[in-house]
């Protein structure tokens, strides 16, 4: 499966410590690069746990966990036990939550894209 330029943003951000900056700004909702990221990882893997979203993006679950609550007060995420474990949690993007997934990954996407269209091929290889 050939990645995305969204997918490649993710191993990028993940490699050079990007996930900490300001990223997008979906009608009134402020989204850091952070919560962007788990936001798109809730969007791509299906139901997943809470340990599953950190550790696909390298954090520890205690700093992991306040960026969800912030989510969840935000109303992009909401947070159930798993019906078979109730010491996990799965995470759902809400209606809003995909919303706002969805218009970041369009809009990071589109200027992925321009960036990677001034790259010739020796250039856009060492990405």
């Amino acid at each position: 499966m050939e990645e995305s330029p969204r997918e490649l943003l993710q191993v990028t951000a993940r490699r050079f410590g990007l996930l900490n900056k300001d990223c997008c700004s979906v009608g009134t909702n402020e989204i850091s690069m952070i919560q962007s990221h788990i936001l798109y990882e809730i969007d791509r893997q299906h139901e997943p746990s809470m340990q599953q979203i950190a550790d696909s993006l390298g954090m520890d679950i205690t700093t992991f966990s306040r960026q969800v609550q912030t989510l969840i007060k935000k109303n992009l995420v909401k947070k159930t036990t798993h019906p078979e474990d109730r010491r996990v949690y799965i995470l759902h993007l809400t209606t809003e939550g995909k919303f706002v997934a969805t218009t970041i990954d369009e809009n990071m996407n589109s200027y992925l894209n321009e960036v990677f269209s001034f790259m010739d091929a020796d250039d856009s290889s060492i990405l």
